[in-house]
């Protein structure tokens, strides 16, 4: 299921250019990347990682199988936006993602109050994810609902899903999931993870806000940037530069947070009216969701594929995924950048990112162990 879901990601991700390449609406592209793609990817990635943090054992076979039913919510919704689809399938595919993020939180938290001692800190960060991404749908439900509303509503899904529920994920993942790269214990992980979390959830909270108060922009960028920009730091001291930049994996989170941060500033000069917002996302999935899914599947392909103690197999395998990881950045950060400037053949470079990762990853399933 875990490969599955990290194949499928990939393949979302080659559909969303191919969609924006032939002109598709922004919303179908957006949605194919982040419900189609993503969204599964995190709530597996979740269902691996929170008995980790909890120190209990696998996730049931009903939570196993709510990431398909996440896939198919998000299908439902490309459809719809592409126009394939009748609209009023689009309520329904929004309260069946309520309804399995619901279950997938009641989860997490019963998990949590079962820990014998304290949970580890970066399960406080799910939780608050799954709260943003239960917000994000019910404000998009209740936009469907009450037309008058829709645009403010529509904003406050997109902030509530994008710093919300994919970056409070990914941030608390990935003080968890750099050291493992490295092989380096980083001693400030748990107190980052305790210290940041509230102001993290403050700067997501002003931006969904700011799209009826644009005064708050500037204060929910200074918040989410300065979580960001101090985790970057707080890296950069543990790990310096030439340790970061030799493994491929981990070149592509640090390549990842650095394009978040990017993404932020220029959500705050949108936010003030200086640049259009389709930019914004645009930069969210080229600077920061391409790289963090590649550089996150590098490391965890492996274990999901080979799981339990670490083999020579396993080893193979991540030596395989790690290949041209800075080039594949590469490619994702300069087609960010150009697509920023307005220039369209930045999705040449992302394409070809992609199928870089998509090669390797093939190659990696099918090599022999």
């Amino acid at each position: 299921m875990l490969i599955y879901l990290g194949c499928s990601a990939v393949f979302a991700f080659a559909m969303a250019i191919a969609l924006a390449w032939a002109g598709a609406p922004p919303a179908a592209v957006a949605h194919a990347a982040f419900a189609l793609g993503a969204m599964p990817l995190i709530f597996a990635a979740m269902g691996h990682f929170v008995p980790v943090l909890t120190r209990s054992g696998g996730a049931e076979a009903r939570i196993h199988r709510l990431p398909l039913v996440m896939q198919l919510a998000g299908a439902a919704v490309v459809g719809v936006l592409a126009g394939v689809l009748p609209g009023a399938v689009l309520h329904g595919a929004v309260t069946v993602g309520l309804a399995a993020a619901g279950i997938f939180l009641a989860w997490l938290l019963n998990r949590g109050r079962a820990t014998l001692g304290k949970p580890h800190p970066g399960l406080a960060w799910y939780g608050a994810a799954l709260g943003c991404l239960i917000l994000a749908l019910l404000a998009i439900l209740v936009g469907l609902l009450w037309p008058a509303g829709y645009g403010m509503l529509r904003l406050a899904h997109l902030h509530l899903n994008t710093l919300g529920f994919i970056g409070l994920t990914a941030i608390g993942t990935l003080h968890v999931l750099m050291p493992t790269v490295l092989g380096q214990p980083d001693p400030q992980v748990a107190n980052r993870l305790r210290r940041q979390l509230p102001w993290a959830l403050a700067g997501v909270g002003l931006t969904a806000l700011a799209g009826g108060l644009p005064w708050l922009t500037p204060v929910g960028v200074v918040l989410i940037g300065g979580v960001v920009g101090q985790t970057l730091a707080g890296w950069l001291r543990t790990y310096g530069w030439t340790r970061l930049r030799g493994d491929g994996a981990a070149l592509s989170l640090l390549g990842a947070g650095f394009g978040l941060l990017v993404v932020i500033v220029a959500g705050g000069v949108h936010g003030l009216g200086g640049m259009a917002g389709r930019l914004a996302v645009v930069g969210f999935f080229a600077l920061f969701l391409l790289p963090l899914v590649a550089g996150a599947l590098s490391q965890l392909l492996p274990v999901w594929r080979f799981p339990g103690p670490a083999t020579p197999a396993r080893a193979a395998m991540r030596r395989r995924l790690v290949r041209f990881g800075g080039l594949r950045t590469g490619f994702f950060l300069a087609g960010g950048a150009l697509l920023f400037g307005g220039i369209t053949a930045g999705v040449a470079l992302l394409a070809a990112g992609v199928l870089l990762f998509a090669g390797v990853l093939i190659h990696s399933l099918v090599a022999r162990p």
